[in-house]
């Protein structure tokens, strides 16, 4: 079982940044797809953004050119710097790790708890 930890959510004013951070508990850290989604209450959970193995980066429209993703393989976190917060932006954040796996390519994914980050003035 893979454990992820989020971390430095917060309560910001429209306009302002916060860097989120997720540490993963496995040795096989560098192998997965990570990836940061969030819930806002009613709402469908959505991704933010991800990040593969590889480096490769993908962002939802909405937050692409405010928010970065990277990854420190060695550190086994993935982080989310997050500029020019919006209102809108307010939701509980999740990490997310990912791979695919067996003889039908099937994918395991892993949660973490989730952190609140709230946008308002």
């Amino acid at each position: 079982q893979v454990q992820l930890v989020e971390s430095g959510g917060g309560s910001v004013q429209p306009g302002g940044s916060l860097r989120l951070s997720c540490a993963a508990s496995t040795i096989s850290f560098s192998i997965y797809t990570m990836g940061w989604y969030r819930q806002a209450p009613g709402k469908q959970r959505e991704l933010v953004a991800t990040i593969t193995s590889g480096g490769n980066t993908n962002y939802a429209g909405s937050v692409k050119g405010r928010f970065t993703i990277s990854r420190d393989n060695a550190k086994k976190t993935v982080y989310l710097q997050m500029n020019s917060l919006k209102p809108e932006d307010t939701a509980v954040y999740y990490c997310n790790a990912n791979r695919r796996y067996g003889v039908l390519g099937e994918v395991v994914d892993y949660w973490g708890q989730g952190t609140q980050v709230t946008v308002s003035s």
